[in-house]
């Protein structure tokens, strides 16, 4: 086999190599990161509901302060009640009584809903706060056990990366710039085998003669088709 060839379909597998690290770290990360996601999910929740229970503070507080000054309101219409003189003027006083009474049952019932919503509120901050504490005493373990997978990937990573350098150091210039060039595009399909004379890049069928110069591995050859670099594998030649 063609010396420049044998160095190109090497290379081609250590990229394949590096390549698949990816979804490793990935896989990895995706615990901790789904955990991470879950914690902050919590914690935005905290805050929402924390939120909500002040604004409901602020209505009841309103509440509270309609129904004071409903109260001075029927203090005073109690003690002007002795000083009316007509019974026109003592039935608008009874009617201003009867509003206020109203408004007073309705402020205390707006008052009784409002705290509910804040009490029912307060338990779910409470069990958010929970689960968040156990999350986040979860979330260390995962991280470990993360960076303890990161370290051995990163490891191999290392070694593979060095045996790509050495190989580099050896590439014809011209043959790795024409590799780098159909990797651009080709990714990991760069250089494909031949099975049963057809292209296992784009699967078209190889002419009798493009299939025995690949047999044969005299020199670079590749697809017509596609422009993926092809050979035959070792054991089938």
């Amino acid at each position: 086999m063609n010396q420049h060839l044998k160095q190109l379909i090497d290379l081609s597998k250590v990229d394949k190599e590096i390549d698949a690290f990816e979804p490793q770290i990935e896989e990895a990360n995706y615990n901790y990161e789904a955990a991470l996601a879950k914690t902050k999910s919590i914690e935005s929740d905290i805050e929402n509901l924390t939120n909500e229970i002040r604004d409901e503070e602020v209505k009841k507080q309103k509440n509270n302060l309609h129904l004071a000054e409903l109260s001075k309101k029927l203090e005073d219409n109690s003690r002007k009640s002795s000083e009316v003189k007509t019974e026109r003027e003592m039935k608008s006083l009874q009617l201003e009584e009867e509003i206020a009474k109203e408004q007073v049952a309705f402020a205390n019932e707006e008052i009784e809903r409002l705290e509910r919503i804040i009490e029912n509120k307060k338990e779910q901050v409470e069990a958010a706060k929970a689960s968040l504490a156990g999350l986040q005493a979860n979330l260390e373990s995962v991280k470990a056990e993360v960076d303890k997978k990161l370290e051995v990937i990163n490891k191999d990573r290392q070694e593979v990366f060095v045996a790509k350098e050495k190989l580099l150091g050896t590439i014809n210039q011209k043959g790795l710039a024409f590799y780098q060039k159909i990797r651009r595009w080709a990714k990991n399909s760069t250089v494909v085998p031949v099975e049963e004379q057809a292209c296992m890049g784009c699967h078209m069928r190889l002419s009798d003669k493009i299939y025995a110069d690949v047999i044969r591995a005299d020199e670079i050859v590749t697809c017509p088709h596609c422009g993926r670099i092809i050979h035959v594998e070792i054991n089938e030649e």
